[in-house]
């Protein structure tokens, strides 16, 4: 943070000298108008100066309407450098939530854990880690999170590129920053919209079509020469009405180019942006596989991408001066639109098919590099360690935390899930933490199989896939009870078992919608053929019935549990996990202490419709 800190003061003290520099030309300008006024006065109204006097001042001011662009430039890049260093302490003092991207767009409901390990949205895993400043970097950062691209035996080796990637990114903080501040705004490049634009096929402006608009400006300019020294105005009425007609028929082709559909309006003004972060990624000299590849596919063309882009800018640039009052009857005596259109078409033509690849390519240093930003923000997080060759799903870790918990609230614990032992049956009171646990675990290894560290100690594991069902809801709407959502999420996750990667399963609740014996039934019968189809998972319960579940499957389960103790009128959790069922019940503890009535002579301990804890030890 030591490091962030000073870059932030330094950035802070650029911005403030930038901004009297800005305010020092802008009254440059003003005095150079004045006295450029001045000098006219002079020269045309009482003949004291020579109209060549005019000369310096008109240089003057046009060399001071060239650097002020350069200095907003550089100070738009220092303001956003010290957002961009602001964000990070943030990240790293735990107050991060509100001041990033929330990734709403990819909450799916039907994903089976992105909602239930609070992978998207206010407060998520996306809002701590996004740095993207494309649409596409966002894309590859939510396809990363999400498991996407996970298929198959060869996972494990795509998960190390990346680890290895985020390794060699995480010591650019320069690289970073240069990403951050890329453009001359804050906003986020629409890759999708420019990508659409490059798809389409619009029809083509021929050299025939353009040598006829010269031609035809050229006509004009001679025929009014001509009216304009006592010429007849016939001609000269004649080539205009041609060039109405031609730019009649010219127009719909030359809007097909210019305006779309799809529209390139909007994108064509952030291709700084994109220029910025490919001239970045092109200069960084790296080692890493994968990283080397990216690279290798970015540089294929012959031509700098980013060199490419900024010809398209320059184009764009040139289709805004018909904007100009000044320059809009230029514009139309030369059809500067059939032009510019022919050229951008051109461009396409050329360029279109690399495009893509390009934004690809960015796309994936920006979710690589939101990656590397978390593992320099938080240098004890290791990355973990894959096993290729065990015989069956392991998930092996020390000390795991909850990314998404401040630190100084953080309860680690250990979980070990391997051949042995497939399955941990977590009891406990309400809020004793058995959810968060199953959080945990998820989402260490949904950042493992990203290729980012984790918040551990140590971490082994397999490849793996995950299915959780933390937070399925009934939906009103569709006409779902809550029990259907469940079942209906738990087949999902049930056919995911015996694929590669091997699931990891996260069940809360199983089945609470129902009876105890229905429950300890149904539950009994899902766990047992996950564990036998290779499954390796965490499952909570209220339900101490289900406890038995671990004797059922012969060794392959244990009880887990967490406690809780009442120190007054106080409810106190440790947030740690033990070893065996829980013996007691805090919820007529909890009824009691919100001044529910009625609970004055109830008894608390173990829950009233399991025999099986009968002889546990009554709750004091």
């Amino acid at each position: 943070m030591h490091t962030y800190q000073e870059r932030l003061a330094a950035r802070r003290r650029e911005h403030e000298r930038l901004a009297r520099t800005d305010a020092g030309l802008a009254l440059a300008r003003l005095g150079v108008v004045g006295l450029t006024i001045l000098v006219a006065v002079l020269s045309f109204r009482f003949a004291l100066l020579s109209p060549w006097s005019l000369v310096l001042p008109v240089l003057a001011f046009l060399a001071l309407a060239v650097r002020p662009d350069r200095v907003l430039r550089a100070k738009r890049a220092a303001a956003a450098a010290c957002v961009f260093y602001e964000h990070g302490i943030a990240r790293i003092e735990d107050r991060w939530i509100g001041t990033g991207s929330k990734g709403d767009r990819f909450i799916d409901e039907h994903h089976p854990y992105a909602n239930d390990l609070d992978l998207f949205g206010a407060g998520s895993l996306f809002e701590l880690l996004s740095l993207a400043r494309t649409r596409v970097g966002e894309d590859t950062l939510a396809s990363l999170l999400k498991g996407s691209d996970l298929k198959g035996s060869e996972a494990v080796d795509l998960v190390r590129l990346r680890q290895q990637a985020v390794a060699e990114l995480r010591e650019y903080l320069d690289f970073r920053e240069a990403m951050a501040t890329a453009g001359t705004d804050m906003s986020e490049l629409d890759t999708a919209a420019l990508r659409a634009w490059m798809e389409q096929t619009p029809p083509a402006i021929s050299r025939v079509v353009q040598l006829a608009a010269i031609a035809l400006a050229i006509a004009i300019v001679l025929t009014l020469w001509w009216w304009a020294s006592d010429g007849p105005l016939a001609p000269l009425v004649l080539v205009l009405l041609i060039k109405a007609t031609f730019t009649r028929v010219l127009h719909k082709r030359v809007a097909r180019v210019l305006e779309g559909p799809p529209s390139i309006e909007g994108p064509l003004r952030q291709l700084d942006i994109l220029s910025d972060a490919l001239t970045q990624i092109e200069q960084l000299q790296v080692t890493s596989p994968r990283l080397a590849a990216l690279r290798s596919d970015l540089l294929a063309g012959g031509m700098l991408p980013s060199h490419a882009i900024r010809r398209l800018q320059t184009l764009a640039d040139r289709l805004e001066w018909q904007r100009n009052a000044f320059f809009a009857p230029i514009g139309a005596t030369l059809s500067w639109s059939t032009h510019i259109a022919a050229a951008i078409e051109r461009w396409r033509r050329r360029f279109g098919a690399s495009v893509p690849v390009w934004l690809n390519v960015v796309g994936e240093y920006e979710a690589l590099n939101s990656l590397a930003a978390y593992a320099y923000e938080h240098p004890a997080d290791p990355f973990p360690a894959f096993l290729e060759n065990a015989p069956g799903a392991v998930f092996d870790g020390t000390q795991l935390g909850h990314p998404l918990v401040a630190a100084a609230q953080m309860v680690r614990n250990d979980v070990q899930l391997a051949d042995r032992v497939r399955l941990l049956i977590v009891s406990g009171s309400n809020m004793s933490g058995k959810s968060t646990l199953l959080r945990t675990v998820g989402i260490n290894a949904v950042m493992a199989m990203a290729g980012a560290p984790v918040r551990a100690g140590r971490l082994t594991l397999t490849p793996l896939s995950i299915g959780a069902t933390l937070h399925v809801q009934d939906s009103l709407r569709a006409g779902r009870s809550r029990f259907f959502t469940e079942i209906t999420r738990v087949r999902q996750i049930a056919d995911l078992a015996g694929r590669q990667p091997q699931l990891l399963f996260l069940l809360d609740e199983l089945f609470q919608g129902t009876n105890s014996h229905d429950r300890k039934v149904g539950a009994s019968a899902v766990l047992q053929s996950l564990v036998t189809r290779g499954a390796i998972g965490l499952i909570t319960t209220h339900d101490l019935a289900l406890t038995a579940i671990a004797d059922e499957l012969g060794g392959r389960a244990l009880n887990v549990h967490f406690q809780d103790e009442f120190r007054g009128n106080q409810m106190v959790f440790d947030y740690k996990m033990r070893s065996g069922p829980v013996a007691h019940s805090n919820a007529l503890a909890l009824m009691r202490a919100v001044g529910l009535s009625g609970f004055d002579g109830a008894a608390e301990g173990p829950v009233a419709d399991n025999p099986d804890m009968a002889d546990k030890r009554q709750y004091e």
